[in-house]
């Protein structure tokens, strides 16, 4: 499905960014990993090589500019242009804090993590896909970009604002080539979310009863479709925001 084709994955040191590596290679794909975590980001790149797949890891921190320059400029000199992206960098709301109770320094890492992050990489995935007419980027929203949450001002806000960069540059660039879309996952059991449920003990069993399937999400079903929209079998999709939620926005 990803046969040959160069893909940069964020937030690739653990959860659904490591599922996504395993997904992605499995299908093909030679992979550029990138995160903070350096020692967590070479595990997963030797968890790939076992697996039989192709990957490197530069370590970024993806809310700075010259951070994201130099990982796509590196990325650029090794391998050249990308053909797909999986944009999965993003940290989690504060348990239990309303919307005016958030400090500006706590609304301004979590919308640097979640949005500008996006917006960062999307401007040299874009640059580097626009030179050979075509690629496929894929960013990590939420359900919590579809719809609001109590508790997660900033949070909500930044997967909103991913699910309407995506579509504005579905519409920017589709006619050269590159298609854009989000994947909207639901309550995945990752150790993002085991540090918020941690907080509250109820939380994980409040979580499962609004997912109609009656269990957590893997972080592997939210990276197979994210390799689906980034593969050719998708080449009629862009500007979707793909709920991954079992059946959360259904009800």
């Amino acid at each position: 499905m990803l046969t040959g084709r160069i893909a940069v994955i964020l937030g690739a040191s653990a959860g659904i960014g490591r599922a996504a590596a395993l997904v992605f290679a499995r299908h093909g794909a030679r992979l550029v990993l990138t995160a903070r975590r350096q020692n967590e980001g070479e595990e997963t790149v030797e968890m790939v090589l076992r697996c039989g797949g192709e990957a490197v890891f530069i370590a970024a921190d993806v809310s700075k500019h010259e951070q994201v320059k130099g990982l796509f400029e590196e990325c650029l000199g090794r391998f050249g242009p990308i053909d797909c992206a999986f944009n999965n960098a993003g940290v989690e709301a504060i348990a239990n804090t309303l919307t005016a109770d958030y400090s500006e320094d706590d609304w301004d890492r979590i919308v640097a993590a979640n949005l500008k992050s996006v917006w960062l990489c999307m401007k040299y995935e874009i640059e580097q896909m626009a030179g050979r007419g075509r690629g496929s980027i894929v960013n990590n929203a939420s359900i919590l970009g579809l719809v609001g949450a109590k508790s997660s001002a900033p949070y909500t806000a930044s997967k909103h604002g991913v699910v309407g960069l995506t579509k504005t540059a579905a519409l920017e660039y589709a006619g050269q080539g590159i298609r854009v879309n989000a994947v909207c996952p639901g309550y995945v059991h990752t150790p993002m979310v085991d540090r918020f449920t941690a907080l509250d003990p109820d939380h994980v069993a409040n979580a499962i009863r609004s997912e109609p399937v009656g269990r957590l999400g893997a972080p592997e079903e939210v990276a197979e479709a994210a390799a689906w929209l980034c593969s050719d079998a998708a080449s009629f999709v862009t500007g979707h925001a793909m709920a991954v939620d079992g059946g959360f926005l259904a009800g």
